[in-house]
């Protein structure tokens, strides 16, 4: 699991982002068990995030859009980004890219 994110408002990689995987731990999706935590580097990505092999099953990324946005001076209105996500190919890389800027945000499934 990979993810990368960019501050489109700045022009540039969002550094420090602290993200949080998290597996859905009921078929509800109501509760959350966090797998592992890791922090952007100076070019935006995490390129190791969790277990090497992630079972098919229901999973989220928890950006702290929040802490990013006060470091760097700024406001936004969302205080955190998750973004649930579906693995069903458990030999597939999965990268998840966000495109950050204050008052929005963008998600796909990168390669």
């Amino acid at each position: 699991m990979t993810t990368h994110v960019l501050d489109t408002a700045a022009g540039r990689p969002a550094a420090g982002v602290a993200v949080t995987l998290e597996a859905a731990a009921d078929t509800g999706r109501t509760a959350w068990t966090p797998l592992a935590v890791g922090r952007t580097d100076d070019d935006g990505r995490i390129t190791d995030l969790g277990p090497r092999r992630l079972a098919a099953g229901v999973y989220r990324l928890v950006f702290d859009t929040e802490g990013y946005f006060r470091r760097e001076g700024r406001r936004s209105f969302y205080p955190e980004v998750a973004v649930v996500f579906e693995i069903a190919d458990e030999e597939a890389h999965y990268h998840v890219p966000l495109l950050l800027s204050p008052f929005g945000y963008s998600t796909y499934r990168g390669s």
